[in-house]
């Protein structure tokens, strides 16, 4: 299969195998109005098999943004590489963040979250080897 490189945008690359489109999903990055490209599972020489997301800017002016929160939350390998001109002019690499806002939801039904509307969805990171977030509100552990 024969994927051809971008001129301007960004290349999300070594996106764990299979979870392309769940990490679209946590960026809010919509395949139907977004020229973009998805390559799953194909061979990674870290990983073994890895899912390639290139997003193409077609004025050349305007990056996508992409939150390098989110990013470290649902692909803690990935990496960001911003294309101008055909060139990758510079590479992130996102981070397991400390706290985040409007990401997760808390699954707790008697979380204030849950029962009032309007409060902000707030997880705090306990455990970065075990990627467990837990609820600001009421300490319940977040289910990604």
């Amino acid at each position: 299969m024969e994927v051809t490189s971008i001129v301007n945008g960004i290349i999300i690359d070594h996106v764990p195998a299979g979870t392309a489109l769940k990490v679209l999903e946590y960026l809010k990055i919509n395949p139907a109005k977004t020229k973009l490209a998805l390559i799953m599972n194909t061979d990674s020489h870290l990983y073994g098999t890895k899912d390639i997301i290139k997003i193409e800017d077609e004025d050349g002016k305007k990056t996508p943004a992409i939150d390098l929160d989110v990013l470290g939350l649902v692909a803690r390998t990935a990496t960001v590489g911003i294309v101008r001109g055909g060139k990758i002019v510079e590479k992130k690499t996102p981070t397991l963040p400390e706290h985040v806002v409007n990401i997760l939801t808390c699954k707790n039904p008697r979380c204030v979250t849950t029962t009032e509307r309007g409060i902000d969805q707030m997880f705090h990171l306990t455990h970065s080897e075990r990627q467990e977030y837990r609820c600001d509100y009421c300490d319940e552990e977040a289910k990604l």
